[in-house]
């Protein structure tokens, strides 16, 4: 059987997966520790969000090894759309809180924060979604 035009390889397919879930759990595990209190975890918060740092870092690498082939292939083919190009609007809004979080003025650092999580939950839901949409698109083919 032929691959699929703008099927990711098995090793880019992990390391999207992996990185992306680490990223978005580490991010989570720090919003649960900070803004609500749970200290149920061992770690400190400044390790959290050093993995968490660690994990975007891995996860923009990760979406840029995507953008060449996979979502040019999703484009093209018109599937999934909405998923997909969610989760690019997502990761971008993503990346400029995270930049503002780190170099924009400190009166729009509790806005930056909100926006963040709120849109970093927002974009695992889509991932998890677009990744199930094709599982299961894939075992109906076979």
């Amino acid at each position: 059987m032929a691959a699929r035009l703008g099927k990711m390889p098995v090793w880019q397919r992990y390391f999207v997966i992996i990185s992306i879930c680490l990223c978005s759990m580490t991010g989570l595990i720090f919003v649960l520790v900070m803004d609500y209190q749970l200290h149920v975890f061992a770690f400190r918060p400044h390790t959290i969000l050093s993995w968490h740092g660690v994990t975007a870092m891995a996860s923009s690498i990760a979406l840029g090894s995507v953008l060449t082939v996979h979502l040019k292939a999703g484009l093209k083919a018109k599937r999934q759309l909405f998923s997909g190009l969610s989760q690019l609007a997502c990761l971008i809004i993503l990346i400029l809180t995270a930049a503002l979080l780190y170099y924009g003025p400190a009166d729009l650092r509790d806005h930056a924060i909100t926006v963040h999580w709120v849109i970093g939950i927002i974009f695992f839901g889509c991932f998890l979604s677009h990744g199930f949409h094709a599982s299961s698109k894939q075992k109906a083919l076979n």
